[in-house]
């Protein structure tokens, strides 16, 4: 970042960092000059930044992690620029600190004063994963799931907070099932369902993925034995979703979820019999 290095650094109460003294060093700051053309910019920060974060599990240590981070405010018509690496001080001094949903919105919070913004997003894609057991023999494993966290924040508002989660799983077609003597063709699947919440303290990573999980015709172990893909093969055949019934079954489960105010799920088939895939779309 030295072609937008700022001269002031944050104060140590709010990054973690020491103050760089600008008056005393003589270097202009560019960034802070008056601008005459007037015109606002709603989002200006940085973006595609990898980063290390760690996440906070109930009842385990943290996850670590590596995750692809976007920070961005509003800044007004009259100045020139952003002071582009508070930003990333801002993600050295989280660095440390176990990542939650809670824990994000007040790193978003502190991002206004530090930017001088009135507004501001944080957008967090990071891979999770979560251990799971075989369904016969117990073998545990793990499985990986994309997930993105994004705060929007302002000065006089609440954090709105929103999860993307994809999550994959196995479905067997109802039809073909129906019309054939034996067999029925089935894919591996992938659900995004995008939620929205009233509060960061209703969010539930894990029960989310479970829930989005069990409305498949079966889900995916990273590990099984011979017993685990004779349970699995079958429970697909016994449970076939079309990828309309994916969608309405786990928006159906998402509206009892409290704390949730809006949703929108999203499925699609990598067919196997088809160079194309199945596609629905739910919003709620």
């Amino acid at each position: 970042m030295s072609d937008r290095a700022e001269a002031e650094f944050a104060p140590p109460g709010e990054v973690g960092g020491a103050m760089f003294d600008e008056a005393a060093s003589g270097m202009p700051d560019v960034q802070s000059a008056f601008d005459s053309r007037h015109l606002a910019i709603q989002r200006v920060g940085v973006r595609g930044v990898r980063h290390p974060m760690l996440i906070a599990q109930a009842g385990q240590a943290a996850l670590s992690t590596v995750a692809r981070w976007e920070l961005t405010v509003g800044l007004p018509p009259e100045e020139k620029g952003t002071h582009m690496s508070r930003f990333v001080a801002l993600l050295e001094a989280y660095r440390t600190r176990p990542m939650t949903p809670a824990v994000l919105c007040d790193m978003a919070g502190e991002m206004l004063p530090l930017l001088k913004a009135d507004r501001g997003e944080i957008s967090v894609e990071f891979p999770y994963f979560m251990v799971k057991r075989a369904p016969v023999s117990g073998a545990e494993s793990l499985l990986d799931y994309d997930l993105v966290w994004k705060v929007g924040v302002t000065r006089k508002e609440p954090p709105r907070f929103e999860l993307s989660m994809q999550v994959p799983l196995t479905s067997l077609c109802p039809c073909s099932k129906a019309i054939s003597n034996y067999g029925a063709h089935n894919q591996r699947s992938h659900v995004t369902a995008v939620v929205a919440f009233d509060s960061p303290a209703h969010v539930d990573v894990d029960a989310l993925i479970r829930l989005v999980e069990q409305q498949a015709s079966c889900e995916l172990w990273g590990l099984l034995k011979r017993p685990d893909e004779k349970f699995v093969t079958e429970r697909a055949y016994d449970n076939p979703k079309f990828v309309e019934d994916l969608v309405r079954d786990v928006a159906a489960h998402l509206r009892a979820v409290p704390g949730i105010s809006r949703f929108r799920v999203q499925a699609e088939n990598f067919e196997s019999i088809h160079n194309h895939s199945a596609y629905a779309e739910i919003v709620g």
